[in-house]
């Protein structure tokens, strides 16, 4: 499958990301890690501090070594005294060196684990705050992939970040001593460093618009691996044989990316070499300029160890430190897409919110309801008017497509009608706080998810405060007629359900709905809405459960959509839709007796089963 407008996209992206201003997140970066632990931040600190000043100290100290040994060795009567003590001081400063970058290593480890974990738990949790049509845009969903990628980039961003602080303080040490010493020195350094970081900065931007412009097609890998390797799917793959088609198509797109990503490196490899090779000869043409002030007396032996050594380090220092720095602003842009993810505005719940009614006492009122999907100029909705009185059951019916789940979204305030309103009491639902509006509802829609949590929580998630509530969940799945399925487990309600994990139990489809159907009945809801929640249940025992569910609800506002008509028939009333527009509205016998479209579909399927 080649892809050559990839290779286009990918150089018009590669302009120049980098820059300062990638770096302007930082700031808010480390008020998220003082956040999660003052304590530990503090601790890492204070040890990072201590250990950027031990190198300029134990050079210092070794240089006074060696003039010492140097003195001893010319004297006839050697007083060793001031030797050891000084090696004994060395000593000490490298045991506790030793003991500080083992503390810093413990607490990056565990300011990492927070901060990972409080940053992932903020992407749950904003997720939950947007829109159903923002989670529904691929661009958007393009954003979210990459918040959530880099999560353990953010960690090794965090210790890199506190890592340059350190290697500054170091620096700055160093370079002190070298001034006071040989200022040209310095020179010598820059010298060595500088085409490096240019290089570095300059390919940091590039592979981080590589990324970001193939973070669609990342995605499409990610999936291409899940299908390819999932016992999900795996029925379907070996029966179609879809594996050689599979395999195929994710080897041609990672290889496009692989050959993209490959002449990225080998330019970056190049560049690399040869400036490190500029940086080894600008080191020893300073420890040459060294050897020859020691030759004419002006620097002594240990001052020329420490003045060698001071150097080394301090170019070894500075080579970390701008390699950091280009990590940094690399992972800086990405943690520009976390904050930018974080940042993305809400919708704005509605100001002053209308109490919500105690009781229904008139139920839903839809006035002239029209809906596009965003980004789609094909109405799903046109001119909708219809009433759903409170304490009936409506069932809407109508072929695939003509709007039946759209309108169940449009009522629970996912969307909003593109015009027209809808009234619950006479009231705009808009004018309801969002939350307690929903807290209303109990819903199962036909792609419930099937979590793979114990089966207490596959019923609790209708009302998770319930959880431990063991009388509320049996009554739920009694309801349902889940209870049959909880008589089968080996560990009844506290069943791991699912194969991911240890000792799960995979339910059949039919199982998994009672499951899904017992959350409508975790809660007290005043309405009740039902979208295809048993289309993998027989005949018979889909209308056993709706019969079920009639009695239940005695007095709920209830919508139910299904195919089947045996079923639908029991409705108080029976919206049909037709093409996004009220086709017909009425009881089954009424429709009936009308003779359009319901009844010709109520035949045609009632032929099916004769």
């Amino acid at each position: 499958m080649a892809r050559p407008q990839l290779q286009s996209i990918t150089e018009k992206k590669k302009t120049s990301v980098f820059s300062l201003s990638s770096l302007s997140a930082i700031p808010r970066f480390f008020k998220e890690i003082w956040r999660v632990s003052p304590k530990l931040f503090a601790l890492n600190s204070l040890a990072r501090l201590l250990t950027a000043l031990s190198p300029v100290v134990t050079l210092w100290i070794g240089k006074i070594i060696i003039d010492e040994i140097i003195l001893q060795i010319s004297l006839d009567d050697q007083d060793l005294t001031r030797l050891w003590t000084y090696v004994g001081i060395e000593l000490g400063v490298v045991v506790l060196t030793e003991l500080l970058n083992r503390l810093v290593t413990l607490t990056d480890g565990l300011i990492g684990d927070l901060y990972s974990n409080a940053s992932s738990e903020k992407i749950i949790r904003k997720t939950n705050e947007l829109t159903l049509e923002q989670l529904e845009d691929p661009d958007f969903y393009d954003k979210l992939e990459r918040a959530r990628q880099q999560t353990n980039g953010r960690v090794n961003l965090m210790s890199d970040a506190l890592s340059q602080v350190q290697g500054v303080i170091g620096i700055i040490a160093l370079v002190a001593a070298l001034i006071y010493f040989e200022p040209w020195l310095i020179v010598l350094l820059v010298l060595s460093i500088i085409p490096s970081f240019i290089s570095e900065a300059k390919y940091s931007s590039h592979r981080y618009s590589l990324a970001r412009s193939w973070t669609s097609e990342r995605r499409e890998l990610d999936y291409l691996r899940f299908v390819g390797a999932n016992n999900t799917t795996a029925k379907e793959v070996k029966l179609f044989g879809l594996t050689d088609y599979i395999a195929f198509r994710f080897k041609n797109l990672s290889h496009s990316y692989y050959l993209i990503n490959k002449n990225l490196s080998l330019r970056q490899s190049n560049y690399g070499s040869l400036f490190n090779i500029l940086g080894t000869l600008s080191y020893y043409g300073a420890y040459v300029f060294i050897i020859f002030k020691v030759i004419a007396g002006v620097l002594t032996i240990g001052e020329l160890t420490f003045l060698s050594g001071s150097f080394n380090r301090l170019r070894n220092n500075l080579q970390q430190f701008f390699s950091r720095f280009t990590r940094i602003s690399e992972s800086a842009l990405y943690l520009r897409d976390y904050f930018d993810f974080l940042d993305i505005p809400l919708e704005n719940e509605t100001a002053d919110p209308v109490p919500l009614p105690d009781k229904i006492q008139q139920g839903f009122n839809l006035v002239n309801v029209r809906f596009n999907y965003p980004g789609s100029d094909t109405p799903v909705l046109v001119g909708v008017n219809f009433k759903i009185k409170a304490g009936e059951k409506i069932a809407f019916v109508g072929q695939n497509g003509a709007g039946k789940t759209t309108l169940i979204k449009l009522i629970l305030r996912f969307y909003e009608p593109t015009s027209g309103e809808i009234l619950l009491d006479g009231i705009n639902i808009n004018k309801f706080s969002k939350e307690e509006y929903r807290a209303r509802f109990g819903v199962i829609f036909q792609d419930f998810f099937k979590y793979e949590f114990r089966l207490r929580e596959n019923i609790a998630v209708g009302n998770i405060a319930q959880i431990e509530n063991d009388q509320m969940i049996t009554d739920a799945a009694e309801r349902s007629l889940a209870s049959q399925v909880i008589a089968e487990m080996t560990d009844g309600i506290d069943q791991q359900l699912g194969r991911r994990f240890a000792k799960g139990q995979e339910l059949s489809g039919g199982q998994w709905q009672k499951v899904a159907l017992a959350r409508a009945y975790m809660k007290d809801a005043d309405i009740m809405v039902l979208d295809e929640p048993t289309s993998a249940l027989d005949a018979q025992a889909e209308y056993d459960v709706f019969e079920r569910f009639i009695a239940l609800t005695e007095g709920k506002t209830s919508i139910i959509i299904s195919h089947r008509f045996s079923t639908v028939r029991m409705a108080d009333r029976i919206l049909v839709l037709q093409d996004g527009k009220i086709a017909e509205i009425g009881t089954h016998q009424e429709l009936m007796d009308h003779d359009d479209l319901y009844a010709r579909l109520f035949n045609l399927q009632a032929a099916g089963y004769q």
